[in-house]
């Protein structure tokens, strides 16, 4: 059977990971996070919970372990991390849990950012699933978030029903 967003009872559940050093800190206001949250509400899901962390590889791996082990949620948004300084590891922890990665979202979200500049094409994102759970990399940028879940939202429902039903059609 499947499940419509929003439902009540069977409604799909997400959580979102704001990974920032200067965030964690309080040095600087989040505001990707929360616009996520926007947009994946809008699309019908319910946001089960958020957290903001810094970039420590171990510490957000252990996260999406606990969203997508635990809690069995069916989407996790991180946001931030995903470029190439030193410290932007949450490419490098996600690909630690996940099972297998989700490729078609990684393409959507580098060409729609690259039709605003060539700086998406410096993104590491990754996408990928863990059991059940779909996990995706957003940007740190408000814009960026922003850009990148607008690209690969009309698929994301149908996505995690399929997770959800084994791969039932």
């Amino acid at each position: 059977m499947a499940h419509s967003p929003g439902d009540g009872r069977n409604a799909l559940k997400a959580a979102v990971l704001t990974v920032s050093d200067a965030g964690s800190r309080g040095q600087r206001e989040d505001t990707a996070g929360p616009a996520a949250v926007v947009l994946i509400e809008g699309a019908g899901f319910e946001v089960a919970e958020t957290a903001l962390l810094p970039d420590e590889p171990d510490r957000v791996a252990a996260q999406l372990r606990a969203w997508a082990d635990e809690q069995a949620v069916d989407l996790v948004l991180t946001v931030g991390g995903t470029g190439l300084s030193p410290r932007d590891r949450t490419p490098q922890a996600t690909a630690a849990v996940i099972d297998y990665r989700a490729e078609g979202f990684e393409q959507a979200m580098r060409a729609a950012g690259l039709d605003s500049t060539p700086m998406a094409m410096l993104s590491r994102a990754v996408a990928g699933v863990r059991g059940s759970t779909l996990i995706i990399n957003l940007p740190g940028s408000e814009r960026g978030a922003r850009e990148n879940l607008e690209a690969v939202l009309p698929a994301l429902a149908h996505a995690v029903e399929q997770l959800r039903d084994g791969g039932g059609h």
